[in-house]
């Protein structure tokens, strides 16, 4: 249960990254300089979590996903179109997209804490602290 919970995880942090990643090509308006560098700051960390999460299902002894086709077939985020957005239409995305892999993880941690599994439970604990901050940050500056 536990490596089919985070191969959804795996999945949805692929396509997050790739959303962001357009958007981050795609931004349009005057705020254009810093929400492209934003958004790069966020597929960057989204990059290291997916290598992470990948390696983990594998020390416990599970198999990741690794294509598209596998990913788009469970995510839970919707993939970005290819058009010009500007940044609040793209950070209310963000922000449901964000409280998806907190879902996510919290759902990990409390099967991998019933479980006994305690590495993979303090590893979400890593992602609910990131991620936690990142809704708060986006929910901030949407209060504009």
């Amino acid at each position: 249960m536990i490596i089919e919970d985070l191969n959804l995880f795996l999945s949805n942090l692929n396509v997050f990254y790739r959303k962001l990643q357009n958007y981050h090509w795609n931004i349009k308006g005057e705020d254009f300089f810093n929400v492209h560098l934003k958004l790069e700051e966020y597929y960057d960390d989204i990059n290291e979590q997916i290598d992470e999460i990948a390696e983990h299902i594998l020390i416990i002894d599970g198999q990741p996903l690794g294509t598209m086709h596998d990913y788009l077939e469970i995510t839970q985020i919707k993939e970005a179109q290819n058009e010009k957005k500007c940044s609040r239409s793209i950070f209310e995305t963000i922000l449901k997209d964000y409280c998806i892999l907190a879902e996510n993880a919290t759902k990990i941690k409390e099967d991998a804490d019933n479980e006994k599994k305690y590495a993979t439970s303090a590893l979400m604990d890593e992602y609910l602290q990131d991620y936690g901050k990142k809704i708060w940050m986006i929910r901030q500056w949407l209060m504009k």
